[in-house]
């Protein structure tokens, strides 16, 4: 067992004891009768593992050793912003952890005038008139973008995608019922206006942007782009995945976006990833306000309460969102005030152009669009050191092992090998310099000995996965189905 414990943790269930317990709680006889039909009640005890609590503490513990969080290093996950999470932020959501979405809105006057003040800081932040905080992650932002932008132009099935862009604005877009049209990318790394005159018709209901892209470059046209897409009253959409490379110095409603999300588990240093609840909002501008998920929070006289606009698409989410991690970002942003937030973007800005100088002549890699600073994050294609049978895939594995999380790998796809690597704003110098460093290490040793690099993770806990086992359809056993939306269906809510 010990073997097994050390490398291969079982489950929880699979620790048999016998009659441990970590806690005895009285059992308190309620005279209490609850009608159940047979098929729902227990035919026997749950099989529930009998262990003490010091036993299931370090089965836990073990677990999250085995782990790699930004608490553990650098994760330079480009396109992400996996930034470190200050941990007062822990001690405010607490302080929602009584709170009943149920309760009365006289009782809640306290977190409903904070989600009022996260409103507003990040209308301000990005330019626009009006936030909703009802929004569950990212993806659930452009859901809700997308279902704004149909209810808008509800005649209209055409909707632009950038070729650089995240692969959930297509999805979203795709699930609402619209024909995504990819837009090209030009020699400078940006939008192509020519491509997209010859795109932009009178079917086209919006374009979903975000700036910088994710080659990290800033779309210097912008101002001709949202010219273009209101020119047939089309709605400028702003994915708000990349918002850390311009917060505080330049905002997407000043740049003609109407519609905008932003992640407050990447921007806003909620946490993020480990598959727990993210945090969002979508703000908009102008007509489009009408369109915003509800609820939202207003104010009356001295009395905050919840508000639904007019035209509203309905909840994204149940009740108010996830209100502990709004609390985080509402910490995060009030620690920092409107001069620390300014930086955000200059910092993270500055670290990423610090590690470009220090990878732009390391042999193995070469910077595509290398006319262009970038802002937020950068992507490095690995494309030379394939001379040597080696991939990007290979050189993420061999950073894990030298304490890295991996970059983004093969995204976006226009560039061959892609390593996107997005540092942020909170690592310090000495850290950027040891992870490029590192690369550097890794490349030169994949140009002498290429299968020391391709057996990589070798100080992992799991080795590397057979990519070809893992994804083959024999091996995938969902345990669920997902009952595909039509798009007649979604058509039929938004009447």
């Amino acid at each position: 067992m010990w073997e097994q414990a050390k490398w291969n943790e079982p489950l929880i269930f699979e620790l048999k004891g016998e009659k441990r317990i970590g806690m005895l709680i009285p059992r308190e006889e309620l005279d209490v009768e609850v009608e159940l039909p047979n098929s729902l009640r227990r035919s026997q005890d749950p099989e529930l593992p009998e262990l003490s609590e010091l036993e299931v503490v370090r089965h836990f513990t073990r677990l999250s050793e085995m782990n790699f969080g930004v608490d553990s290093g650098m994760m330079p996950l480009g396109s992400c912003t996996m930034k470190y999470n200050p941990k007062i932020e822990e001690i405010a959501s607490l302080v929602t952890e009584d709170i009943h979405p149920l309760q009365d809105e006289n009782t809640t006057q306290g977190s409903m005038e904070m989600l009022y003040y996260v409103q507003s800081w990040l209308a301000e932040a990005t330019g626009m008139d009006e936030c909703s905080l009802a929004i569950p992650a990212g993806a659930s932002g452009e859901l809700a973008g997308s279902l704004m932008i149909r209810k808008y132009n509800k005649n209209r099935d055409e909707m632009l995608v950038a070729d650089t862009a995240h692969g959930t604005n297509p999805a979203s877009a795709s699930m609402v019922g619209f024909k995504v049209i990819y837009v090209k990318t030009n020699d400078k790394g940006t939008v192509n206006l020519n491509v997209l005159r010859e795109l932009v018709s009178d079917k086209v209901a919006g374009f979903m942007l975000t700036n910088p892209n994710t080659l990290g470059i800033f779309e210097d046209e912008i101002l001709e782009i949202a010219k273009y897409i209101h020119s047939v009253d089309g709605v400028l959409y702003y994915d708000g995945a990349n918002l850390n490379g311009i917060l505080g110095v330049a905002r997407p409603g000043d740049m003609g976006f109407d519609i905008v999300h932003v992640n407050l588990h990447k921007t806003f240093a909620v946490p993020h990833g480990g598959g727990g609840p993210g945090a969002g909002a979508v703000c908009a501008k102008g007509k489009m306000v009408d369109f915003l998920p509800y609820p939202i929070v207003g104010k009356k006289s001295d009395k905050f309460v919840f508000i639904k606009p007019k035209n509203s698409i309905g909840r994204i989410s149940t009740y108010n969102g996830n209100v502990g991690n709004i609390a985080r970002a509402f910490t995060y942003m009030a620690g920092l005030g409107p001069q620390g937030i300014s930086m955000i973007g200059k910092m993270s800005t500055l670290a990423t152009n610090y590690l470009v100088s220090l990878l732009r002549n390391v042999e193995g890699l070469y910077l595509p669009f290398p006319q262009k600073y970038r802002k937020h994050e950068v992507v490095f294609s690995a494309e030379p050191a394939t001379d040597w049978g080696i991939t990007a895939l290979d050189i993420a594995k061999a950073l894990i092992d030298r304490g890295f999380y991996a970059p983004t790998v093969y995204f976006p796809s226009i560039v061959k090998e892609a390593l996107m690597i997005e540092p942020t704003e909170t690592e310090p110098k000495e850290e950027i310099e040891k992870f490029a460093f590192n690369l550097n290490e890794i490349l030169k040793t994949a140009k002498a000995n290429p299968e020391d690099i391709k057996k990589t993770p070798t100080h992992t806990s799991i080795r590397r996965l057979d990519q070809v086992k893992a994804n083959h359809p024999a091996t995938i056993t969902p345990s669920y189905r997902v009952k595909k939306l039509r798009e007649k269906d979604i058509i039929k809510l938004l009447k």
